[in-house]
């Protein structure tokens, strides 16, 4: 059973920034604004201290719950969200096409 990460979620006029404090700093998704209704994840950093943890994961499971929230599609950009994207079915209704 993986420890729950307490997540914070800053957001600025481009996109915004999930991230949680983890052994050997600080873990983060990017990402910024598409056309209308789309997030495009850029970015995921674990510290190589805290890596195999599943951190990065779920810094996208709570991106992912956030669009489904506000209706967003999301562009997997970074490699590691879209091998995460192919790889989870539960994630491909959050794909933009």
């Amino acid at each position: 059973m993986r420890n729950t990460l307490e997540i914070g979620h800053d957001v600025n006029n481009g996109g915004g920034r999930y991230w949680a404090e983890v052994p050997g700093g600080s873990a983060e998704l990017t990402y910024r604004h598409g056309k209308k209704g789309v997030i495009i994840i850029d970015h995921t950093f674990v510290p190589p201290e805290s890596r195999g943890h599943d951190i990065a994961q779920q810094l996208v499971e709570r991106a992912a719950a956030d669009a489904r929230e506000y209706g967003l599609k999301i562009i997997p950009e970074c490699p590691y969200v879209a091998a995460l994207f192919k790889r989870r079915r539960d994630l491909s209704d959050l794909e933009a096409a």
